[in-house]
């Protein structure tokens, strides 16, 4: 199932330091990400967010392509 796949506008550290702005109770170990296994990112960051895989994915995305805190 390939809709997991994260359309990343910038870096995966840029977005990453935004989640964690935004999320400080996130560890690094949390946000570990490897292209390919996009569904363990999203699995792990849902359940610490309490949002589902889908919101979360959305969430991600919007930091990426508009360079700024999402919602």
């Amino acid at each position: 199932m390939k809709q997991e796949q994260l359309q990343l506008a910038t870096s995966w550290e840029t977005v990453k330091e935004k989640i964690k702005e935004r999320n400080p109770f996130l560890a690094d170990e949390d946000l570990v990400y490897e292209p390919g296994k996009e569904d363990a990112l999203l699995s792990r960051l849902a359940a610490k967010m309490n949002r589902t895989k889908e919101e979360v994915k959305q969430f991600i995305e919007s930091i990426s392509h508009n360079h700024d805190i999402a919602s």
